[in-house]
């Protein structure tokens, strides 16, 4: 068949759920389906989780909102 590649929908807004999904698509497809030109989703909803959870991973505590509105 021919790989035409695919972006889930539905508001992926969590770290975690992006993770969920790489993970999902890894198991039933295979590896060649984790790299852009087969699998993507929109970032700019994970921006401020991931930002969130890099303040975590150095300071050992999630930001504030105050700091780091969610968007």
């Amino acid at each position: 068949g021919y790989k035409v590649g695919f972006k889930p929908a539905g508001g992926i807004r969590a770290a975690k759920q992006a993770l969920d999904w790489q993970i999902l698509m890894k198991e039933e497809l295979g590896d060649d389906w984790l790299y852009s030109d087969l699998f993507r989703f929109g970032a700019s909803g994970l921006l401020t989780d991931i930002e969130r959870q890099l303040w975590h991973h150095l300071t050992g505590r999630y930001a504030s909102t105050k700091y780091m509105p969610m968007g």
